[in-house]
């Protein structure tokens, strides 16, 4: 006879407690745990009381004798930018969680693919949220006509992946995991237990059958993907789609990827069409800078190998408020305070009663040390009133010292400011050493502090 047990699971990590408690004993989380039922036979628990050990010492191979044919690892998708963030297409058996916002383009992405992979391979897409007309309707919109391409609208996860075992597509895609379920477990679909087993579930036909799956995860309010942590730790990819649905531009990066880098970023552009990809986007987020206004400044940032070139923008103004307001877009909050009081400790600028905005133009965010030198720039031009020159660039991380200290990949950072029509890029000069930049048509300034770097501009 089957057995009722109520349990508390934690969405953020999974974890199991019998009783209700405001913090996660394993993740620290508060508010995270959540009342589910768990049913359990009297069958299941004599079985695994009297259970023999199985042996799976045939199961043990020498990495030397597992064979891959390279040529058939990675599929391509058709669409470069993707292709960079999986790290160089998608893997045989691998599982692939793709989140974002609602209506940020995942459902649209993955119909794009669909036409290119359709040439050559089979394509099942599996879809809780509409019907097959409904997606037929939006394919023809997108101009997605494959004859490779096959449709299901079910949510049995079950009979899902008892069809892909079947009828064995060669790639697929499930729209949403949320909308999956089991029948045999409590819960409702999107819940904590719904959505961990069903991914098991998924992965394990994934890697059985040696097919390649892309889902559609939703985010919660917190921008964070809905469901148990354990799910990101399940898949062997998770990619995010960022941006605003006001904004044409989407990025797509890599939150964990097992067969690639995860600093690696796609940048696409929402159309009537569906999603355009953005093959220059130094030119993207630089396009429309003004001229001749204080507190802008441009920088190039790396994303992976790859430069991308950036503005950022700072307001000065005279605070209303008895403590002035710190607003960083784009830029690390606590980052803009250090900058600020270096500013103000080393060089004598005063920003006691004043309000300082920070913004990185395009919806970029900027994480690495080597923007500092930039968004100080910004903060001393609009203090001073003083513009920066459109052809000028800064980089280097800030010391609380004042000093300015050396960057990683100054070579490729100067032939993409060169490459933007920039002439003078104003760089550490510990970052100069080994680099010949006396041929180059750019004028490249070696600088030790940041009052040397203020002087060069």
């Amino acid at each position: 006879m089957a057995k009722v047990k109520t349990v508390f699971i934690c969405r953020e990590c999974g974890a199991e407690t019998s009783k209700w408690n405001g913090r996660c004993p394993s993740c620290g989380e508060w508010n995270t745990l959540e009342e589910t039922e768990s049913v359990v036979s009297s069958a299941a628990r004599s079985s695994k009381r009297s259970s023999s050990v199985k042996d799976i010492s045939d199961s043990i191979y020498g990495i030397g004798d597992v064979e891959i044919d390279k040529d058939e690892v990675r599929y391509q998708t058709g669409l470069r930018e993707l292709d960079r963030v999986l790290g160089g297409g998608l893997v045989k058996g691998s599982l692939v969680l793709l989140g974002g916002e609602p209506g940020i383009g995942k459902s649209t992405l993955l119909l794009q693919i669909c036409q290119h992979l359709g040439e050559d391979h089979t394509i099942l897409y599996v879809s809780g949220e509409e019907s097959a007309r409904q997606i037929k309707l939006r394919a023809h919109r997108l101009g997605v006509d494959s004859e490779n391409l096959y449709l299901l609208a079910q949510t049995d996860c079950e009979a899902i992946c008892a069809a892909i075992v079947k009828e064995k597509p060669e790639i697929v895609m499930i729209d949403s995991i949320q909308t999956m379920s089991i029948n045999g477990l409590t819960g409702t679909q999107g819940s904590i237990t719904q959505v961990r087993e069903c991914t098991n579930m998924l992965m394990h036909t994934a890697k059985s059958e040696e097919i390649p799956m892309i889902i559609v995860g939703h985010v919660n309010k917190d921008g964070n993907i809905a469901g148990p942590k354990v799910m990101e730790h399940i898949v062997d990819a998770v990619t995010v789609f960022e941006g605003q649905r006001n904004l044409p531009y989407r990025i797509l990066r890599a939150v964990k990827n097992r067969f690639g880098s995860t600093n690696e970023i796609g940048v696409f552009e929402m159309a009537g069409s569906g999603l355009r990809e953005v093959e220059n986007p130094s030119a993207m987020l630089l396009e429309g800078r003004p001229v001749g206004v204080s507190g802008c400044c441009a920088v190039c940032v790396m994303e992976g190998s790859r430069p991308i070139m950036a503005e950022v923008q700072a307001l000065v103004t005279k605070s209303g408020f008895s403590s002035p307001r710190r607003t960083a877009t784009g830029l690390d909050y606590n980052r803009l305070y250090m900058i600020i009081a270096v500013l103000e400790k080393r060089l004598g600028f005063f920003f006691g009663g004043l309000d300082a905005y920070v913004n990185v133009i395009g919806g970029m965010k900027i994480d690495e040390p080597a923007c500092d030198l930039s968004a100080a720039a910004a903060l001393w031009s609009g203090l001073t009133d003083k513009p920066i020159g459109e052809d000028v660039i800064l980089l280097g991380e800030i010391g609380l010292g004042g000093e300015v200290r050396g960057i990683p990949f100054a070579e490729q950072r100067i032939l993409e400011a060169q490459r933007m029509g920039f002439t003078k890029i104003i760089l550490p000069r510990s970052s100069l050493k080994g680099l010949k930049v006396d041929n180059l048509p750019i004028n490249v300034i070696g600088v030790s502090t940041i009052r040397q770097a203020f002087d060069a501009i």
